[in-house]
């Protein structure tokens, strides 16, 4: 029996758009070693995948379902004066994989951060409904149309805190483990105003998690630098790279 099984983890996801599909990846892993995650966290991107695998959407489903992605099932053109994009399309998506949800109802103890765009205070949404929140959670600010809940105006997590750590609900594991996606990849000169956004939004973030990640054990950071954060043909690679990556984690366990 290899000595990773039975071990047990706490897992937090990091935004990164389109990087996300490492987090497939990284569950893979872990299912394949039968490491059990105790609690889950995501962020933007994160969340989304924290959010189908708390509900019991197996890592392998995951993937299938992560291939089929495109820009145009995950977000719309919109007329508000608060983005360019809606993305209530990322909400029905989960509704269709889920079913309505409410956080507090998932099978494996679940959270996710987003950013209080009014007052800049984080906020930790662990109760309610999912595709609200993972709508909310991924609203990159100037590109997304922020979510109203709870009488709050919010966007993306990531502002404050990328590597959603604190919020994990079991912390009595063998492993608290963060996702990193931001740190290594590449940028390349903008072509659209959205791309200079994303990059602009990035560069925030990259300075506001260093502090964070001390509440980690471990920290799963792959080389994402032959990477972008936008292009969704790169994702059967990302999802072997954090296969990869973990694998080597899980070896050390």
């Amino acid at each position: 029996m290899h000595k990773s099984k039975n071990k047990k983890i706490a897992l937090a996801l990091g935004g990164g758009s389109v990087l996300g599909a490492v987090h497939v990846g990284v569950l893979k892993a872990f299912d394949e070693h039968h490491v059990k995650i105790k609690s889950i966290s995501g962020t933007s991107a994160g969340a989304i995948v924290a959010s189908l695998y708390a509900f019991g959407v197996s890592a392998k489903e995951i993937e299938k379902i992560v291939l089929g992605f495109e820009w145009k099932n995950l977000s719309s053109l919109t007329l508000s004066k608060y983005g360019i994009l809606s993305n209530d399309k990322i909400g029905e998506m989960l509704k269709r994989n889920i079913g309505e949800k409410n956080i507090e109802d998932a099978k494996i103890p679940l959270s996710m951060v987003a950013t209080d765009i009014t007052t800049g205070e984080k906020v930790i949404l662990d109760k309610g409904s999912v595709a609200d929140s993972v709508m909310a959670t991924t609203c990159v600010p100037g590109i997304f149309v922020p979510i109203e809940l709870g009488g709050r105006f919010l966007v993306d997590g990531g502002i404050v805190e990328n590597i959603p750590l604190s919020c994990l609900k079991d912390k009595n594991v063998d492993y608290v483990i963060g996702v990193d996606l931001i740190c290594e990849h590449a940028y390349k000169r903008p072509g659209n105003v959205i791309e200079i956004l994303y990059n602009s939004f990035n560069f925030l973030v990259k300075t506001n998690k260093k502090i964070q990640i001390k509440e980690a054990d471990i920290i799963i950071k792959p080389d994402l630098s032959k990477f972008n954060a936008i292009d969704m043909s790169q994702m059967k690679n990302l999802i072997k790279i954090g296969y990869e990556e973990t694998k080597k984690v899980i070896e050390n366990f």
